[in-house]
């Protein structure tokens, strides 16, 4: 029974540890794979695959400018992103909304809000080639 308590109370220790250490951490996002863990093909065209994710991101988190080898779709789900093209207006996308991204397209996703948001992220892309390639300007 000792053993079991000292356990449990090392257990506790570690948790608010852990919450006091991630709390320190600048935000990031969290993404959740579903076809991207395992790209599916296209029926006829072996050359590029589909991905498909879900991601949360935290108020003051977001991406770089960057491009694609390939198409994408985003759909917000919760709370607000702030849709940028390099050399436009940022456009605030809110739940319901959706954004398509061409291929080659310079843009960046950014949660300039005080909650988390959360969307899905659709991409045909090249089969073999990075999906994110970063702005070199």
């Amino acid at each position: 029974m000792r053993r079991f308590i000292v356990g449990l109370f090392i257990l506790a220790i570690s948790g608010t540890l852990a919450v006091v250490a991630s709390s320190q951490t600048p935000p990031r996002g969290v993404n959740t794979p579903y076809a991207a863990a395992n790209p599916a093909p296209l029926e006829r065209d072996p050359t590029r695959e589909v991905r498909i994710v879900s991601i949360v991101l935290p108020p003051g988190a977001g991406t770089e400018f960057h491009t694609h080898n390939g198409d994408q779709w985003n759909l917000i789900q919760e709370g607000e992103v702030t849709f940028t093209i390099k050399g436009q207006q940022p456009q605030v996308l809110k739940a319901g909304d959706s954004v398509y991204v061409p291929r080659g397209t310079i843009h960046r996703n950014q949660n300039l809000s005080d909650k988390p948001s959360r969307r899905i992220e659709v991409m045909i892309v090249d089969k073999g080639k990075p999906v994110n390639v970063p702005d070199a300007n």
